[in-house]
Order: structure tokens, then C-alpha cells, then sequence
């Protein structure tokens, strides 16, 4: 199927999407276990519950084919929100279909928390890469929400004990912040964003570099409070 034979329909999900919920929990848990790195795993439910409250994207092709998908939570009395659960159908990975998600979902995000902070933790180069697009910048674990609810999601992810290890202060997931309240010519996050902006390389470099030092450390424990603070 190239290029010209398919085109995609984005929408904020609602309750006529649940036919899709389990497709897309299951294509989560199967992306992380191929990553390696794994994820908070989430229920057909719970989708369907973001899809009630209106809080996510979905993306289908002409045909009705599942094609993506991505939610929002919000954390801290909404003084915070993450767009969360990034997932594109492995035979639509080719399409720049992510980068467009994203985009939705951050769109929909500003509109219903407009004064809120969005951040989002990854493993993944090329999320990093489009979040750095969107404005968000690398920012440590300290800067994002403190609400206890947020980090018992990470209780599943196969990573849980190097955040505990690190006590919630690094994992081998990259944090990244968007402050709509952040001022516009902050020097040195412009210029780290640019620097973020230029290639993919940049990005898959230093996930794989985290990964590596952070399981290393994780096997034998020793220092491993000291790295990355």
C-alpha cells in the first residue's frame, strides 16, 4: 500500500470508538515488549473511559481501520497533563502518522487545560523529537508532577524498579515539559531546543546511552543514586 492509496481522519475519540479498545491496548503492550523498555500497562476500560470524557485522538483510515491513537490525563487538579499511550498500527508506521497524533492531542490538550503544564516521559527518539517540535523541552523528573495517583501508573512497566532504585528521580525514560507560561526567549531552552530540532540521531544517541548506563547500573547497584542527578 503506498502513500497515495491511503489518507488518514483524526478526531477527538468518543464512545462509538470502544470497538477499537482492546486493538489498541493490545498493540501497546506489544510495541513496549518489542522496545525492550515497557510502559504502564492500561485496560480496554480505561481508553474507553478517556474516550467517554472525550480526552483522546483517534486515528482511522477512510475504510474505518484502526490507524492510531493517544489520550490525556491529568494530574495535580489539572495544574499538570500528559498526553499519553502514543500508539500508531505497526502497518502504519510509515506515514508520519505519530507526529500528527501528537499534534492533535496537544491540540485538544491546550484547548481543555489551557494553563496547564503538558509533560510526557519516553523512551522513544523519534517522540522526543516531535515533542521537542511542539515546544516541550528535556527537563529532570523533579520538574513534573509531585501527584503520588500519576507514579503508581508506573507500578507495571517491566522499568519500575530502577524508578524506585532512583527514587522517582530518573528512569530510562526521558522527561520532557511544555510550559504555556515559560517565557518566549529563554536563551538556553531555545537554544537546547534548537540544537534537539536538528536531527534524529541526536535523540536516538542519548535514549540509547540512558539505556545502557541505567540497566548497567540497575544490575549492580552500585551508584546508583549518583548518575544522572
Amino acid at each position: 500500500m503506498s502513500m497515495e492509496d491511503i489518507s488518514f481522519k483524526i478526531v477527538v475519540a468518543d464512545p462509538s470508538h470502544k470497538v477499537y479498545s482492546t486493538q489498541i491496548t493490545d498493540e501497546m503492550e506489544n510495541s513496549a515488549k518489542a522496545r525492550g523498555t515497557g510502559i504502564a500497562k492500561r485496560t480496554p476500560a480505561y481508553v474507553e473511559t478517556k474516550m467517554d470524557e472525550g480526552k483522546a485522538v483517534i486515528a482511522l483510515t477512510s475504510d474505518g481501520i484502526w490507524a492510531g491513537f493517544c489520550y490525556i490525563e491529568a494530574w495535580g487538579h489539572g495544574k499538570y497533563v500528559a498526553n499519553s499511550g502514543l500508539i500508531v498500527a505497526p502497518q502504519f508506521r510509515k506515514y508520519g502518522l505519530a507526529r500528527k497524533i501528537k499534534q492533535e492531542i496537544f491540540k485538544l490538550s491546550r484547548k481543555k487545560y489551557p494553563d496547564s503544564k503538558i509533560f510526557g516521559l519516553t523512551t522513544g527518539a523519534a517522540v522526543m523529537k516531535i515533542n521537542s517540535e511542539l515546544g516541550y523541552i528535556p527537563v529532570s523528573y523533579s520538574d513534573l508532577t509531585d501527584d503520588q495517583e500519576f507514579w503508581k501508573g508506573c507500578q507495571s512497566c517491566v522499568n519500575y524498579e530502577i524508578l524506585m532504585a532512583k527514587n522517582k528521580q530518573n528512569c530510562l525514560c526521558t522527561a520532557m515539559l511544555y510550559d504555556p507560561n515559560a517565557k518566549k526567549n529563554h536563551t538556553e531552552e531555545l537554544a537546547l531546543r534548537e540544537n534537539f530540532k536538528k536531527e534524529i540521531k541526536l535523540f536516538d544517541r542519548w535514549v540509547r546511552l540512558k539505556k545502557f548506563i541505567m540497566l548497567r547500573l540497575n544490575k549492580s547497584k552500585d551508584n546508583v543514586k549518583s548518575i544522572f542527578l
